[in-house]
């Protein structure tokens, strides 16, 4: 929340573009994969505890070079940063309530998860309540109060040993859960990420020698393991990706997507939608528990995907409307608010109900390909859309005058793109409607394309839900002592 929030400023103070915008915002999630990934494989053997000062360590270093960033590549790495300490600490947390509840999994790890809203509402109400009264430092140096306060907590408390572990099951057996297609997924994406943004080798950057390195990982892992993985826990694994750049890509932008609409209908700042959506997202998760007992996970997941369709796609015309109304835009925020509450609690609940003898590794695989999917695909992919579609726009609707607004290609991920240039944040008065325009449509196709993934993922939904009936019903699995 406070970086979606100082997005703007950040944008303003030091000349970036949206694609580096998309990217900073990347750097926040994909190096929480790699952490929670990495942790994973060593969680039980290096102790809860240890992840836990890791992150601590983390969001103090986040935060100082936050506040001390003078460019793009401060504000990435201290993103990378923060990105890592989360991951550590979701590496713990996961497994953690799955051992609690062990009988009542989807239920307390959505209460669990209402921490992630509930941190929205808490913190955008300070930031947005702060204004400009605070500098944006002093906001960014707030991290460090939770932070410290956790750390505190830790050291006192006493933590479980991990269901897998007291059942029995072997090492070997945990990763063969995930298998070598699920190491081969995850290895790709942090692949990509690593060649592309941070080794910035160009012969690395090819997606031939990206395949390459996933495919060497995949199959060194497999040769361990012997085990392709199951195939629901693949699937699932693929579906992550679409889930998570429907929440937590669209949360980043929904901002400035809707920075013209909100304003023009109610007149204040458009992160208060967040906020709102986030505090309907924290107490719904708290009412979890009689949404998983009528509708099970799957039929949960079915629903939350058609919501989030209709709710991101009426999001999109409001984007596109220069006179939406108020009510309007409470309406289709809260579909979209109410769509997007359960997809990642519920999703990491069936992944522990179906696979417990993953322990860490498949509960936190799949959130960490999450995060890295939204992180290296999701907001640069975001920040890409727009920055082409508003350049078309411009260029379809004001070609005279187009060029003089266009900046020379740049390279990404997604290939070679143009952006508005910093003429285009003050036009002459004649220029003004029409880079106004080509800016609102081109935020609002953004949303359009992020309808697609929801859309898909009811698809899927309804599939598994349709294959468990023909096999007698969802159920969670019960994990059995064995030896090791």
């Amino acid at each position: 929340m406070l970086r979606v929030q100082l997005l703007e400023v950040w944008e303003a103070d030091f000349n970036l573009d949206k694609t580096q915008v998309g990217t900073i915002l990347g750097a926040g999630f994909w190096p929480f994969g790699v952490s929670i990934v990495v942790f994973s494989l060593v969680i039980d053997r290096v102790g809860y505890r240890a992840a836990f000062v890791f992150a601590f360590l983390c969001f103090v270093a986040f935060a100082l070079m936050s506040i001390f960033a003078n460019g793009f590549e401060m504000l990435y790495w201290a993103s990378i940063l923060g990105g890592l300490g989360a991951g550590a600490v979701e590496a713990v947390i996961n497994p953690l309530i799955a051992t609690l509840y062990a009988e009542k999994k989807t239920k307390w790890l959505n209460i669990l998860h209402a921490g992630w809203p509930g941190g929205l509402v808490v913190t955008g109400i300070v930031v947005l309540g702060l204004g400009d009264v605070v500098i944006w430092q002093w906001k960014i140096a707030m991290i460090l109060i939770p932070a410290i306060i956790f750390m505190l907590m830790i050291l006192s408390t006493k933590l479980p040993t991990n269901e897998r572990v007291a059942a029995g099951v072997s090492y070997r057996a945990m990763l063969a859960e995930v298998g070598w297609a699920g190491a081969f997924i995850v290895s790709l994406l942090i692949a990509m990420e690593l060649t592309t943004n941070v080794i910035n080798v160009e012969w690395m950057q090819d997606i031939w020698v990206q395949l390459g390195i996933a495919a060497i990982i995949a199959f060194i892992y497999g040769a361990y393991c012997k085990s392709f993985g199951r195939p629901l826990f693949v699937f699932l694994l693929l579906l992550m990706l679409l889930l998570a750049t429907t929440e937590l890509g669209t949360d980043a932008w929904v901002k400035d997507l809707l920075k013209p609409a909100i304003n023009t209908a109610m007149g204040i700042d458009s992160g208060w939608v967040l906020v709102y959506t986030a505090a309907i997202m924290m107490t719904l998760r708290f009412l979890a528990g009689p949404f998983v007992t009528t509708f099970k996970p799957l039929g949960i997941l079915a629903i939350s995907a058609a919501l989030a369709t209709l709710g991101i796609l009426w999001l999109s015309v409001l984007g596109a409307d220069a006179n939406p109304t108020a009510m309007v835009i409470i309406v289709a925020a809260t579909i979209y608010a109410i769509g997007q509450t359960f997809f990642w609690p519920t999703t990491l609940g069936v992944v522990a109900e179906r696979f417990p003898r993953g322990g860490a590794m498949t509960i936190n695989v799949i959130a960490g390909v999450g995060m890295l999917g939204v992180g290296i695909l999701g907001n640069p992919w975001l920040g890409n859309v727009q920055d082409r579609t508003v350049v078309a726009t411009l260029q379809a609707n004001a070609p005279t005058m187009a060029a003089e607004y266009i900046s020379e290609p740049k390279d990404s991920l997604f290939g070679k793109y143009q952006s508005l240039n910093d003429a285009a944040d003050e036009p002459p008065k004649e220029h003004e409607e029409a880079i106004a325009t080509a800016s609102r449509e081109g935020k609002s196709a953004a949303l359009r394309y992020v309808a697609i993934l929801p859309g898909i993922m009811f698809l899927s939904y309804i599939g598994l839900i349709i294959g468990f009936k023909m096999r007698g019903g969802y159920h969670a699995v019960t994990l059995k002592p064995e030896s090791t």
